[in-house]
């Protein structure tokens, strides 16, 4: 059925309507990461970080109401098994104070009486350095892609992609921006497996639009129409393995607890609009761009025309 779609000037028109969209969003991001920026996790911001266990399996909602009595600040706290808990408490004057008074709190508790394993403070410097190396590592993946994409493709398709790239990038950002999710070290990872979810992508339509233009380099049929064939040639296998993918991550998403959930919301947004991307972005772009099959044309030199032209 979604076949049907892609037939035609409907095909064009959908597309194009779905570049104008994507370029919205982008815009709506930029404007978003400007105003409110990104909620940056103790990871990179620094704060303290203490792990303990309890006598008997306490329920985390119960826990966390019980020492949000008992602490003024702001803090998080995360479950590593039945009994073990993680509780990080951001940098502040009062921080200290804080953490004696829950921490009194769960041990003198009858019900709880947990016990602290241990108590470390990390570092704003340690936090800095933490997310430049993140930056240049996925900087570091962009130029690496860049020149891949340089190589394997004509620039109009290279162009096409690196711009779905980077929109992809720019929407989970301006999601994590907007509705404040804690962006850390997980977070950033996710990024670096979504810069290779979406070059996969556009990387298959590119190659199956570069295939019909060279078969259809006698101009038979229009570029927007070789790449209506292309996206439809490609369209179930990218709709199969993006569920599958889906799946996976929606299933990391609801069982395997907080410490992952901000991994597997970026990853699942990036594969949701990477998915879209390579339509809309990656394969319409180089079309507006002047993609045609004369691209691909071989070109023969005089001397080489005149021994063709031989009886």
């Amino acid at each position: 059925m979604l076949n049907t779609f892609l037939k035609g000037e409907k095909g064009t028109r959908l597309r194009f309507m779905g570049m104008l969209l994507n370029a919205m969003l982008v815009l709506l991001s930029v404007f978003t990461l400007t105003q409110k920026g990104l909620n940056f996790g103790l990871d990179f911001t620094g704060g303290y970080l203490t792990e303990f266990t309890t006598s008997q399996s306490v329920e985390l909602k119960e826990l966390q109401s019980f020492i949000a009595k008992n602490h003024n600040g702001e803090f998080e706290l995360t479950a590593q098994g039945n009994s073990h808990f993680q509780l990080r408490e951001a940098p502040s004057a009062s921080a200290t104070a804080n953490s004696l008074n829950w921490q009194s709190a769960v041990t003198q508790n009858d019900d709880i009486n947990a016990q602290v394993l241990s108590s470390a403070y990390i570092g704003s410097q340690v936090g800095d350095e933490l997310f430049d190396q993140g930056c240049l590592a996925m900087f570091a993946a962009m130029i690496a892609v860049m020149i891949y994409l340089a190589v394997r493709f004509e620039w109009r398709l290279a162009v096409g992609s690196v711009v779905a790239l980077v929109h992809d990038l720019i929407l989970v950002l301006g999601l994590f921006s907007l509705l404040q999710i804690e962006f850390n070290l997980t977070v950033l990872a996710s990024l670096l497996a979504i810069i290779g979810y979406s070059l996969n992508d556009s990387i298959i339509v590119g190659d199956r639009v570069r295939e019909l233009l060279r078969v259809q380099s006698n101009n038979v049929l229009s570029p927007a129409t070789i790449i209506n064939n292309a996206i439809k040639s490609t369209l179930t296998r990218t709709l199969i393995t993006s569920g599958t993918t889906l799946a996976t991550v929606a299933s990391v998403w609801l069982l395997a607890g907080a410490p992952l959930q901000g991994f597997a919301i970026a990853l699942f947004t990036g594969i949701v609009v990477g998915t879209f991307s390579s339509i809309c972005i990656a394969a319409t772009l180089p079309e507006l761009l002047g993609l045609s099959a004369k691209n691909y044309e071989v070109k023969v030199d005089a001397h080489t025309q005149t021994l063709l032209d031989m009886p």
